[in-house]
């Protein structure tokens, strides 16, 4: 491990735990719009199938959000397993990170009971774009500091990859929501297409990165 005392660094067991209980907590927030509107369906003396027909937009931001957020947690949880020391830029980097998990509840109440609008797209898969930078930001960060994780190169330039992949397939699918508006959220389907475009820029990656250079002998 190489040597820190010049930089100010931080031990991980409570970075994780304290991310683990903010993106809990940003995935219970989720449910809150929907238990409100079951008491108001009360109210109303609704019947279950109309609630859940009068909701379905609510039911399925609300779906959708929690699996995207689920799936964050399960990269970050890759990307920082192998991480040994946290320094003061990385945990920034992390607190913006966090703070667009916990933004998501907003964007995706607006989903479930505000008319669709392009503006509304914005926000939403815009939230996911920044997740997905503060997310690159750390692979990047990573990179140029390997003393700080026992991960490979080959794992970190994966990272890096993945995370470009996503942004490019999420700024597709903001593009498609804002031209195809109300329905453009269907757009996100294309991140179905996120193992075939990552392999392909892996492909692109390596052929522009020279092979090393063969070992000369030294003349006697």
């Amino acid at each position: 491990m190489a040597d820190h005392s010049g930089m100010r660094t931080f031990t991980t067991e409570r970075f994780k735990a304290f991310v683990d209980a903010v993106v809990a907590i940003a995935m219970t927030l989720l449910i809150l719009p929907l238990m409100e509107s079951v008491s108001e369906a009360a109210s109303g003396h609704l019947g279950t199938a109309e609630f859940l027909s009068e909701h379905s937009g609510q039911l399925l931001s609300f779906g959708l959000s929690f699996l995207l957020i689920a799936t964050f947690w399960m990269g970050h949880h890759r990307q920082y397993r192998d991480v040994e020391l946290i320094t003061a830029p990385l945990l920034w980097i992390n607190v913006a990170w966090m703070a667009t998990i916990v933004w998501l509840p907003v964007p995706t109440a607006m989903i479930g009971q505000m008319d669709t609008d392009p503006l509304q797209a914005v926000v939403y898969i815009g939230t996911l774009i920044m997740t997905q930078v503060t997310t690159l930001a750390g692979w990047i960060y990573l990179s140029r500091h390997p003393e700080l994780t026992t991960a490979t190169a080959d794992t970190l330039r994966a990272g890096v990859i993945g995370d470009v992949t996503a942004i490019i397939l999420f700024a597709g699918a903001l593009l498609i929501a804002v031209l195809a508006s109300p329905n453009g959220y269907v757009g996100l389907f294309l991140l179905l297409l996120s193992d075939p475009v990552s392999r392909l820029l892996s492909r692109l990656s390596r052929r522009r990165t020279p092979p090393p250079s063969p070992a000369t002998g030294t003349d006697a």
